[in-house]
C-alpha cells in the first residue's frame, strides 16, 4: 500500500468532502457527453476519461455518451484510397464513403468505446445504424451564397431522438454510447454532425448537462493566452462575443451545440479540454471547474 503524507491525505479528504455536495445534486441525473477531438485518436486518454465516465455513472450520474470519429474515417478513406471532398465544411457523402463512415463509426470507434466501458466495471450498450438506433435524420440542406442547393449526398440533419431507448438504458444502469450515423424517415442511413447530434440527445433526455470534450480550455477571450479562460457564460454573453469576434469559427461549431442544447431543455452546457488529467470530473464536481459553462 501506497504511504501518502499527512498533507496528501488530508488535500484527499477535502477533495472528496467538496465532491460530495455535487455527488448528491447530480445523482439520478442525465449527463451527455460529447466524446471527439485527440481523445479519440489517443487510447490511452480515451480509457482515463472513460474511467472518469464511469466514476460518474459509480457516483450514481447517468451518463449518455456521443461520439464522432472524423480523423478515423478521414485515414479509413486514405487507406481505400479515396480522398475527402468538402462542401462548406461539411463531408461530401456518396454511398462508399458513407459505408465507410459507418463501418469505422461502429466497428472501430463504437465497438471500442463500449468495451473499454465494460473492462472498466459497467455495462455498456452501443447504439447505432447497425444495431439500435436512436438517431432520425432528414437530408441536410445547404444553399450557397446564390441560393442554389448544394448537394452534401447522404449528409444529415437530426431531428428526432428515440429518447426512451436512452432513458431505460440509463434507468438499467448502462450507459449508452451513441454513433452519430441516422436513419430518415425512409430508412436510408444518413451521416450526420457528432456536435449536433449530442445537442439534440441532450435536449431530448433534458439532460442536466451536456460536455463537450475538445482540444481547447474552452472558450478563451484571446486565443493565444490559456488563462484567457472564461469560466461562466450566459447565452447573452456567448452571443456578445461571436459579435465581438472573440468566438471564431474553430469553436463556433461547439458553441452553436451548446446554445441548441440550452435552448431545446438542457440545464447547463461545458466546453472542457479532454486532454488535462480528470478534466470531466473537475467540471462537474469542483467549485470553479476546468472548462467553461454556459447557462440560459
Amino acid at each position: 500500500m501506497k504511504v501518502l503524507s499527512m498533507e496528501s491525505a488530508i488535500e484527499k479528504a477535502r477533495a472528496l468532502i467538496e465532491a460530495m455536495e455535487y455527488i448528491r445534486r447530480f445523482s439520478g441525473k442525465i449527463v451527455v457527453v460529447k466524446l471527439g477531438g485527440s481523445v479519440l485518436d489517443n487510447i490511452e486518454l480515451q480509457r482515463k476519461l472513460l474511467t472518469d465516465i464511469v466514476f460518474m455513472a459509480t457516483v450514481g450520474i447517468h451518463p449518455i455518451i456521443v461520439h464522432g470519429g472524423g480523423k478515423a474515417i478521414s485515414k479509413a478513406m486514405s487507406d481505400a484510397g479515396l480522398e475527402p471532398v468538402w462542401v462548406h465544411g461539411r463531408r461530401y457523402t456518396d454511398k462508399r464513403t458513407l459505408a465507410i463512415a459507418e463501418h469505422t463509426l461502429v466497428h472501430t470507434v463504437n465497438d471500442s468505446i463500449c468495451e473499454i466501458i465494460k473492462e472498466l466495471g459497467c455495462d455498456s450498450m452501443g447504439l447505432h445504424s447497425l444495431s439500435s438506433c436512436v438517431l432520425f435524420a432528414k437530408p441536410l440542406e445547404l444553399r450557397n451564397g446564390e441560393g442554389r442547393k448544394l448537394d452534401l449526398g447522404f449528409v444529415g440533419q437530426v431531428e428526432k431522438i428515440n429518447e426512451q431507448i436512452l432513458q431505460k438504458l440509463c434507468s438499467a444502469g448502462t450507459i449508452p454510447v451513441v454513433a452519430p450515423v441516422a436513419i430518415d424517415k425512409t430508412g436510408e442511413k444518413l451521416n450526420v454532425n457528432a456536435d449536433d447530434a449530442a445537442a439534440k440527445v441532450a435536449a431530448a433526455v433534458e439532460a442536466e448537462k451536456i460536455v463537450f470534450i475538445s482540444d481547447t480550455h474552452g472558450i478563451l477571450t484571446d486565443v493565444n493566452d490559456p488563462d484567457s479562460r472564461v469560466s461562466s457564460l450566459t447565452e447573452k454573453q456567448t452571443e456578445q462575443l461571436i459579435n465581438d469576434g472573440v468566438i471564431t469559427s474553430g469553436m463556433m461549431p461547439k458553441v452553436d451545440a451548446c446554445i441548441a442544447a440550452l435552448n431545446g431543455g438542457a440545464k447547463k452546457a461545458h466546453i472542457i479540454d479532454g486532454r488535462i488529467p480528470h478534466s470531466l470530473l473537475l467540471e462537474i464536481y469542483t467549485d470553479k471547474g476546468i472548462g467553461t459553462q454556459i447557462v440560459k
